[in-house]
């Protein structure tokens, strides 16, 4: 989700939740710590030199039961991370602590923010080796052509 869908959300909503992607929802009394842009300058394995760029909101669970973040403090911090440190119209990640940091995706389903899996990939995958994913194909599909047969599908 890009950062111009989130503050076009927060501007129609009265509260804010996230739901991790089990299902339960962030604590209510979540505070936004950061709001920044994150830049990755790296080499893949493949040997080319990439840039990424995203926004990051890092969500913290704190103790503090008598304040909740209003969708417009949120989109306040936002404008002034945007305008203070030249943030563009970018994909937004979000940073909450389980176990250890998760990085996560950001959705919205009409009602909650989701955050979503994220999943690690080659980039270089024609330099490494990695074999191209083949098509299945189910047999039963097979049934209608012809076989055995010079414009056949099975020779």
């Amino acid at each position: 989700m890009k950062l111009s869908q989130v503050k076009l959300i927060l501007e129609e909503l009265n509260n804010i939740a996230f739901k991790l992607p089990n299902g339960d929802l962030v604590p209510k009394h979540f505070h936004v710590t950061e709001v920044g842009k994150i830049t990755k300058h790296f080499i893949d394995c493949g040997g080319t030199i990439r840039n990424e760029e995203v926004v990051n909101f890092q969500l913290w669970n704190a103790n503090d039961y008598d304040h909740r973040l209003h969708p417009e403090k949120l989109l306040n911090i936002i404008k002034l991370s945007e305008k203070q440190l030249n943030i563009g119209d970018l994909e937004v990640e979000v940073e909450y602590q389980g176990e250890t940091i998760g990085k996560f995706g950001l959705d919205f389903d009409g009602k909650d923010f989701l955050l979503t899996s994220k999943q690690t990939d080659c980039l270089a995958k024609d330099n490494c080796g990695i074999p191209a994913e083949k098509v299945k194909v189910r047999m039963s599909d097979l049934n209608d052509e012809p076989c055995c047969t010079p414009d056949g599908n099975c020779c």
